[in-house]
């Protein structure tokens, strides 16, 4: 529940996102074998999408110029090295990707 309902957006993971997350779900699940690992990271990008739709339109654009001239944002998860990168479009965030922070995810957009 936030202070103010107004200011809530519906979160959307794309098709890449949602591709994205299982891959990295299943990497940490198969390829390291740490299922402890995968449920957090799980846990975390869930409760991080919860509160993009909170917070989604307070954060700052990318840093890079084209993508901030697309109107590309990223929230960083909280105990993990990720970040989903979105975009606004009305009152919905828009989740394009989910990266690890040592990613080079402009030049993958580019």
């Amino acid at each position: 529940m936030s202070w103010n309902a107004d200011m809530d957006y519906n979160v959307i993971l794309t098709d890449t996102a949602k591709n994205q997350f299982q891959e990295i779900l299943d990497y940490i699940f198969f390829e390291l074998k740490n299922v402890q690992a995968a449920y957090s990271v799980e846990q975390d990008m869930k409760e991080t999408v919860q509160r993009l739709s909170l917070v989604a339109g307070s954060l700052k654009l990318c840093d890079d110029p084209d993508l901030r001239t697309l109107g590309y944002r990223t929230i960083h998860l909280k105990r993990h090295k990720y970040f989903m990168l979105y975009k606004i479009i009305e009152r919905r965030a828009y989740i394009v990707g989910i990266y690890h922070d040592r990613q080079d995810y402009e030049n993958i957009l580019k």
